[in-house]
């Protein structure tokens, strides 16, 4: 059964990883309804019982609004930091720098415990999303699953990847999405984390259908967002506007995080457990003069996007710039609050803020855009571009904040099921892109996947999975011996320091394998040699390799036996013997490989010769260990000395300088040189100078 599995090990592996993506999203999934209701359940009965946080309403005053914030901050420090000893840090945050700093270790504790404080944080008022600690939980379940199932840390992070996309699917209801922002969010740049992007989609799929089969099918995030399409050119006006808003609303908010986590509140010298509490004392300040920067629950922007904020109490008579600069507020004020939460320390997350401060850049634009428009355009297509603003701009906001355009695009297109936005999304979500990704809020992401440790020596590592045993084995091994064969038998004829490893056969079946540390033993013995058989001191049962398998995936075996050759057997002839696989075989392919990349890339960089022969110049004095590399220096073969030999001039006792080496036009080091050989004028001399030399 062993030899089974090892042999359709490929097909056995993507099984393995099928079913523990399909796990994690199912644990995610209920994780993040779980985490729904408990949100829904804490802020009815705590900051919804004092303030309607989807109205016009400001600048009202309540003790509650203003104490509720503490409290939650205060909980929050007390469990996170006080108790469980946690340090800071949002949870999409924490998912990237487990992925590229921890091998895709992400303890279960973290996550869980900041997941339960953040329903406090938000339930308090505090300004704070619930979807980076859900996202941070799926991924820390990914985690655990791939360490209880044994797995390498190649495989997991790509369940780490799998648990974010699983919760971000569920919690923003976007089993798409979520695969493409979990799989995007670890680079700066627009790059993906290909090898996770098929556990990623099936683990989003799992945990979005166990979300919705709990809260029902059919509905989204935003509602009354399905008809809205794009449908003149001219459109795009406001959309480009919008764009740029988005933009420079991520700068914004990256300022305002950066200036809380690393000024102000660090130099007050408090507890770390009471300084998220402060952060809700100023957040409670704000929440009395705009209450709506308490909404984590997309409540007020669900009512300025279908019309029925401006129909409420407190909000007739306001002129259409009135609301602009209300919404432009908001959307401000959303920032420094969310900063001063999370960045104080308190548990939350930063993608649900994005998408708010998103929707208010929308409504603003929105806005803006019926002060100014002309009569003679029709009132309800003014309409359906306001409302149709608010959506767009909640992805633009989250494009460049997470700089993650695409996944942005398709995760609002899922989260308010209209398909008829794809052209404004794209333009938004791109040129907000543009404009704010040097100014991302996670600062644990990379540039690209090359700059990853995840991703040290990928190239090799497919190289080798490229190639199979039977690519590299050789199927006639001359050292093969009977399990009767004596020992003085097996050594006549080997010379001297040769290492062979004896395949020792019954019939055609491998039994055992002979190295030379058990001959050594068995011939110190005198007159062993005539009495001892193969049998006798073979390793049984061997460690064995399958045709089939990868070279890659045969290298721990390598390393474990410490052996420079493995058997090859056959797995449907039931251990029949095939050949060796040698270790310098794969060093072979390795150095051929590291050639061929050398030769193009000085074909297409040719200015990278230079760096290599200076690298040359390097190990060549490295070797001279008395020679400073400032005594060495190139010069061109004088022209007097052009067509004779070094050995024929006295190069030393005529220019005072030693000739270690020759370098001909095409950057080619010779060292030694020969001294024998004529020197052309196209060619360089690498030479020593002494100290004392003008």
């Amino acid at each position: 059964m062993r030899r089974w599995i090892r042999y359709h090990e490929p097909a056995t592996r993507w099984g393995k990883m099928f079913l523990l993506s399909v796990v994690v999203g199912i644990l995610a999934g209920g994780a993040a309804a779980g985490l729904h209701v408990a949100l829904h359940e804490g802020v009815e009965a705590l900051i919804g019982r004092f303030s309607y946080i989807g109205g016009p309403e400001w600048c009202t005053f309540r003790w509650e609004i203003l104490l509720l914030p503490i409290i939650g901050g205060l909980s929050s420090g007390l469990l996170v930091q006080g108790f469980f000893r946690l340090g800071p840090g949002h949870g999409t945050n924490s998912f990237v720098s487990a992925f590229h700093e921890h091998g895709g270790h992400l303890p279960l504790r973290g996550p869980t415990v900041k997941a339960v404080a953040a329903v406090g944080v938000i339930s308090c008022g505090g300004s704070a999303g619930p979807e980076g600690p859900i996202a941070a939980l799926g991924a820390s379940i990914g985690s655990r699953l791939a360490d209880v199932a044994g797995l390498s840390s190649r495989q997991r992070r790509i369940l780490l990847v799998a648990g974010c996309a699983a919760g971000v699917g569920a919690i923003f209801q976007c089993p798409l999405g979520g695969a493409l922002f979990a799989t995007s969010v670890l680079y700066r740049e627009t790059e993906f984390e290909t090898d996770s992007i098929v556990s990623s989609v099936i683990a989003s799929i799992v945990s979005y259908s166990t979300f919705m089969a709990v809260f029902g099918f059919g509905r989204h995030l935003l509602q009354g967002a399905e008809s809205l399409v794009f449908t003149h050119p001219l459109e795009l006006i406001p959309y480009a506007v919008l764009g740029v808003v988005c933009g420079l609303l991520s700068i914004f908010f990256h300022g305002c995080m950066h200036t809380v986590e690393s000024r102000p509140l660090r130099r007050l010298h408090l507890p770390p457990w009471l300084v998220p509490g402060l952060g809700g004392l100023l957040v409670g300040l704000l929440g009395c003069i705009l209450p709506q920067v308490m909404d984590a629950r997309y409540q007020f922007v669900q009512n300025a996007m279908d019309g029925r904020l401006f129909a409420m109490s407190g909000a007739m008579g306001l002129s259409w710039g009135q609301w602009a600069l209300l919404f432009g507020l908001i959307a401000l004020v959303k920032c420094v609050a969310t900063a001063l939460t999370v960045g104080s320390g308190a548990s939350g997350g930063l993608m649900g803020p994005s998408v708010f401060i998103g929707g208010m850049a929308g409504a603003f634009v929105g806005a803006c855009l019926m002060a100014v428009a002309p009569e003679s355009i029709p009132h309800e297509i003014i309409e359906t571009t306001r409302r149709a603003l608010i959506p767009v701009g909640m992805a633009g906001v989250l494009a460049a904040s997470m700089r993650t355009p695409l996944a942005a695009i398709v995760m609002v297109t899922e989260m308010t099921g209209s398909y008829g936005l794809i052209v404004p999304l794209m333009l938004v979500c791109v040129s907000a892109y543009l404009i704010g990704r040097r100014w991302g809020l996670n600062p644990a992401q990379v540039r690209s996947a090359s700059e990853s440790p995840a991703h040290a020596g990928d190239l090799l590592v497919h190289l080798l999975e490229s190639y199979h045993v039977r690519d590299l084995m050789e199927t006639r091994w001359p050292f093969r011996v009977s399990q009767s064969v004596a020992l003085g038998e097996m050594v006549i004829g080997l010379s001297s320091g040769s290492r062979p490893v004896f395949a020792v056969l019954d019939e055609a079946r491998l039994a055992g394998v002979i190295s030379i540390p058990e001959i050594r033993r068995a011939v110190g013995e005198p007159g062993i040699s005539e009495i001892v058989i193969a049998s006798d001191i073979m390793t049984s049962p061997p460690v064995v390799v399958y045709p089939e398998e990868s070279v890659y995936d045969v290298l721990d075996r390598f390393r474990g036996s410490n052996q420079e050759v493995l058997p090859v057997v056959s797995n449907e002839q039931e251990g029949v013997f095939l050949g060796m696989l040698p270790r310098d075989s794969i060093h072979q392919v390795l150095r051929r490989h590291v050639g061929e990349i050398r030769r193009h890339l000085y074909s297409e960089h040719a200015g990278l010769q230079a760096i290599e022969q200076d690298e040359q110049l390097y190990q060549l004095v490295a070797g001279v260990s008395s020679v400073s590399m400032d005594a060495i220096q190139r010069i061109p073969v004088p022209l007097e000395v052009a067509n004779q030999s070094l050995r024929g001039i006295d190069f030393r006792k005529k220019y005072g300088m030693q000739v270690i080496g020759i370098q001909d036009e095409s950057g080619q080091l010779q060292c030694p040189p020969d001294i024998d050989r004529p020197l052309r004028d196209d060619q360089m001399l690498v030479v020593i100078v002494p100290q004392n030399a003008t």
